[in-house]
């Protein structure tokens, strides 16, 4: 199979009968052997009846529906899994994606030699002061702390060699890194195509302001993961270590000096009179604590070997 378009969905009813439609209008004609997984995120109005009218008008259209609201990501890993096609494309179900950007997104992988193309919604039409500049900010911070030259990291527009999306494991809200957990694993011929974003026709979007800080949250955590994810002692066993050094010097300091004033004679404060000592002793504490942690992580990453594993309803 060429081509598998994966489309998470979370109450979306009304607009998956003209999405469906679309995508058939610009791949029919092109001689793509393709098919259509839209993932069921736990809607709560009559999406999952729609998947199965477009079932029944279309042999291509496939579904997977989550017995509750999971989140993008976990629908993504689920598509991933079950797709079939050579290159797998990620699309919005609120026609905000152009179904007709996908052929020259798959002629990007296929002859240009692109692991991932991203596209790039360079004129939008969401909110300036909600959607637009935060997320500008958030790109900006994206591109520093990954490395990677997207203007758009976030665009769910995207298209995959089918290896790229078999190789890497999607799982809490990492939807918004999958250019990064693709280059972590290995494929770094990462692409990028301006894309046509065009106005919401139904409904609301399902994302609030709160995104923004989570995604925030999610970079710092997915750059510590990267780097430290199987080898936290690495982290925490320098810094405990560390932090031990700085106690256990600061408590022999005072105590040697105390020794050498009162063996000349000298005036002197007691150790346990100086505030340095508790602060000492803190470090001491503290840096056995991060040690013992780091210790306790290495045992946790070294033992764990299971992936996530999200309890679908229905599937066909």
């Amino acid at each position: 199979m060429d081509l598998s378009i994966v489309i998470s969905l979370f109450n979306e009813e009304e607009s998956l009968s003209e999405l469906t439609s679309r995508i058939n209008a610009t791949l029919d004609g092109t001689g793509c052997d393709y098919e259509i997984i839209m993932v069921d995120d736990g809607s709560t109005d009559s999406s999952w009846e729609k998947i199965l009218s477009l079932k029944k008008e279309c042999s291509r259209v496939h579904g997977i529906r989550f017995r509750r609201n999971y989140g993008k990501s976990a629908a993504l890993f689920c598509g991933f899994e079950a797709a079939q096609g050579d290159i797998v494309v990620t699309m919005d179900a609120d026609l905000q994606d152009d179904p007709a950007e996908i052929p020259e997104m798959m002629r990007m992988i296929r002859e240009d030699g692109y692991d991932l193309v991203s596209g790039w919604k360079k004129k939008r039409y969401d909110n300036k002061f909600t959607k637009n500049i935060p997320s500008k900010i958030y790109n900006w911070a994206a591109r520093k702390v990954t490395g990677i030259k997207l203007h758009d990291m976030n665009c769910g527009l995207k298209a995959y060699r089918s290896e790229v999306v078999k190789s890497i494991e999607v799982y809490g809200e990492m939807h918004r890194f999958i250019p990064y957990l693709a280059k972590n694993a290995g494929y770094e011929k990462i692409g990028e195509k301006v894309v046509k974003h065009q106005a919401r026709k139904y409904g609301s979007s399902k994302f609030g302001m709160e995104r923004f800080m989570n995604g925030f949250l999610d970079l710092m955590t997915i750059s510590f993961l990267q780097k430290f994810g199987r080898k936290p002692m690495h982290l925490f066993g320098v810094v405990g270590t560390l932090m031990f050094l700085a106690g256990f010097i600061c408590s022999v300091w005072l105590i040697v000096a105390k020794l050498i004033r009162q063996s000349h004679g000298l005036a002197f404060r007691q150790v346990t009179d100086q505030p340095l000592f508790y602060a000492a002793i803190v470090c001491l504490l503290i840096g056995v604590m991060v040690f013992l942690t780091g210790f306790i992580a290495e045992l946790i990453s070294r033992n764990s070997a299971g992936r996530n594993v999200y309890n679908i309803k229905e599937r066909f």
